[in-house]
């Protein structure tokens, strides 16, 4: 505006100074009365032209607010976690002489799954079978004579204790025979054989892992200071980053007792049998604590801003002007924070261009 105002009051100088010399001062005065009032005038249209150079808009984003079901989370990693798994090996030492089963196998509770050499343990059944078949008879006879009053009651007490003891005699080896073989003692599937044809093995020797993976679960270990928040029915997602793979379920499980060695408390989630899942997989577990009775409104924590005050407020478009609103804030989340007080649903949030904008300033809503 100088620019063009300038040249202007220039030339009218010049063309004054140019004029008669014999003028008075008087008109000389008329002359720059006049000058000053086309001055005025050129000054005033370029101000409408222009407009006022201080009523100057900021461009904002302005979005409306859409109340929602608030919730927070407790994130905590946990591990999947066999209810039934087990690791067998022989219970007596000696040679593999028999495999049943391979990785992958279904089997049954009582089944066997490998036995070990028990050749010298059935000679010995043998060998005892037939004393046992003696004593017996024996022991026929003479309680056949005890009944008819002949003999003494030693003699019948005699053949009675000898056959109780082959008896006795007769189980241990067989129980010892039962022992050279690996049994399941569970339904499940063969994860492992660590075990070969030929091979020496003795009991804790690792031999054959069995596992029911129709009954995982996950387990995890919460600090004791969300002891009071993680109750059973808590609801869940978990997570498995190694398949990206997700799941909703609850909480089945709780622990009220707390861990004196590093003070935390165990949850369980049972999974679904129908899906693929492996015993000791890491999974992520966010747990949700908090959950909103009706929906609230809520906005991320970078469209908060302080006062000198230390109050907390927002900036809304209220109309062409900027509007401050004091807010109370409840829980955060996230990034998220829920709104207690300061804000409604008519309320449309700044969220672009709030920097350096201060209450009262005009604003110009990007569509």
């Amino acid at each position: 505006m100088k620019k063009i105002i300038l040249p202007i009051f220039s030339s009218l100088l010049i063309l004054s100074a140019c004029g008669k010399k014999a003028e008075s001062l008087s008109e000389l005065k008329a002359k720059q009365a006049e000058l000053k009032t086309q001055l005025s005038e050129i000054t005033t249209q370029i101000t409408k032209l222009e407009g006022d150079s201080s009523k100057k808009f900021a461009l904002v984003v302005a979005n409306a607010i859409t109340p929602q079901i608030f919730k927070t989370y407790i994130n905590v990693q946990g591990r999947v976690d066999a209810e039934e798994s087990v690791s067998l090996a022989a219970e007596m030492p000696g040679t593999i002489t028999k495999i049943n089963v391979k990785p992958g196998d279904a089997v049954s509770k009582g089944q066997v799954l490998a036995e070990t050499d028990a050749r010298a343990l059935q000679q010995s059944i043998s060998d005892l079978q037939t004393n046992t078949e003696f004593v017996n008879q024996l022991f026929e006879k003479q309680k056949a004579l005890w009944d008819q009053k002949i003999g003494t009651e030693i003699q019948f007490l005699q053949a009675k204790t000898q056959k109780e003891s082959m008896e006795k005699k007769m189980a241990t080896l067989q129980e010892q025979v039962r022992m050279t073989k690996i049994i399941s003692p569970i339904n499940g599937t063969i994860d492992a054989i660590d075990i070969k044809l030929g091979q020496l093995t003795a009991p804790g020797m690792p031999a054959i892992r069995v596992i029911n993976f129709n009954n995982l679960k996950i387990k995890a270990d919460l600090s004791e200071s969300y002891s009071n928040k993680v109750h059973k029915g808590n609801e869940v997602v978990v997570k498995f980053p190694d398949s990206n793979d997700s799941l909703t379920s609850t909480i089945n499980y709780a622990s009220r007792s707390i861990s004196p060695l590093n003070r935390t408390f165990g949850v369980e989630i049972l999974l679904d049998d129908k899906k693929e899942f492996h015993p000791n997989q890491i999974a992520i577990l966010s747990i949700n604590d908090y959950k909103s009775e009706k929906p609230v409104i809520t906005i991320p924590l970078n469209y908060i801003q302080k006062d000198l005050k230390g109050e907390l407020f927002v900036l809304v478009a209220d109309g062409k002007k900027a509007a401050k609103r004091s807010i109370i804030l409840g829980r955060e989340y996230n990034g998220v924070a829920e709104i207690k007080n300061g804000l409604s649903e008519t309320d449309l949030l700044i969220t672009s261009g709030y920097d350096g904008l201060n209450e009262g300033d005009l604003i110009e809503v990007k569509k």
